[in-house]
């Protein structure tokens, strides 16, 4: 993430932001970058006011225009209910917007979050996440996260990055259905092994089944299924066993979430991406995790 802002050096590679590069034109490169490192570059002692025109300031923004924009920001994040209290008391949530506000400023193409949930509470998670997809409706906004739920639920575009290499870009869809092709049912029954067998061997969409013995005599089946509607194929399982007078006690369908994919992407990391997860090559604006408007 510091590369991609012109934070640190590269030993190798280059980054452009819409078309300029970031060590070749910094200025025109980072003025199109609003940048929250892990932890925010605030200054406890002022207020979210005081800090933004700072900021706003070096930024290049003066008289009318830094007030406008600082007046924005402060609704765009929600921090105008506190916008005069000093940065040290405020609630983690409210310096992680202080600290995204920040970055709004200068309108900037590309906003770039470095784990902007870590430490805060399910609430302030809630609030961050809401306001992260807000502003994608109207910036390129990058973000990495550990919490693959979170990438899951907000990302457009992910990329995932082992040991130092590209492993996977597409959407979180594709990455699911193409990395983990076959969806997983999973039911209970009061059918025998061989009564089980022979109806689902009477059903299309069904691959390899396992069998195991479960509480109070019944039996559960795991059931391996390449079909495209699997809720579909779980409703003609329902109704195969129902014909058959035995009874379902339990039917659950469980699909690839992106913990199973990026487990197995990372297992064979180092080598190079299958053509089917997504472009070859992205433009650096659209690296780590993207959110795009």
């Amino acid at each position: 993430m510091n590369i991609l802002t012109g934070c640190l050096s590269a030993t190798e590679g280059s980054v452009r932001i819409d078309g300029f590069d970031i060590f070749e034109e910094p200025k025109k490169a980072k003025k199109r970058i609003g940048y929250l490192p892990e932890q925010p570059p605030l200054y406890m002692n002022e207020n979210p006011v005081e800090y933004l025109q700072f900021v706003g300031e070096a930024k290049g923004l003066r008289g009318a225009e830094l007030k406008r924009q600082i007046g924005e920001v402060l609704e765009q994040t929600g921090v105008a209910p506190v916008r005069n209290k000093r940065i040290a008391a405020l609630s983690k949530g409210y310096k992680q917007r202080v600290g995204i506000a920040q970055a709004l400023l200068g309108s900037p193409e590309v906003i770039v979050l470095d784990e902007p949930t870590v430490g805060l509470d399910p609430l302030q998670i809630i609030e961050i996440r809401t306001l992260i997809k807000e502003l994608g409706k109207t910036h390129t906004v990058l973000f990495s996260s550990h919490i693959l739920s979170e990438v899951q639920n907000l990302c457009d575009q992910i990329l995932i990055i082992a040991k130092g290499k590209l492993v996977a870009f597409d959407t979180p869809e594709n990455l699911e259905t193409r990395l983990r092709g076959q969806s997983e049912i999973r039911l209970t029954t009061d059918a025998s092994r061989e009564e089980a067998e022979k109806i689902l061997s009477g059903l299309a969409d069904i691959g390899q089944a396992a069998y195991a013995p479960g509480e109070g005599g019944l039996l559960r089946v795991r059931i391996q299924t390449g079909a495209q509607d699997v809720y579909a194929a779980s409703r003609r399982l329902f109704f195969a066993f129902a014909q058959e007078q035995k009874a379902l006690c339990e039917l659950v369908v469980k699909r690839a979430s992106l913990e199973d994919v990026f487990l197995e992407l990372t297992e064979s990391a180092g080598e190079p991406p299958a053509e089917e997860t997504g472009p070859q090559s992205a433009q650096p604006e659209e690296k780590e995790e993207a959110k795009n408007p």
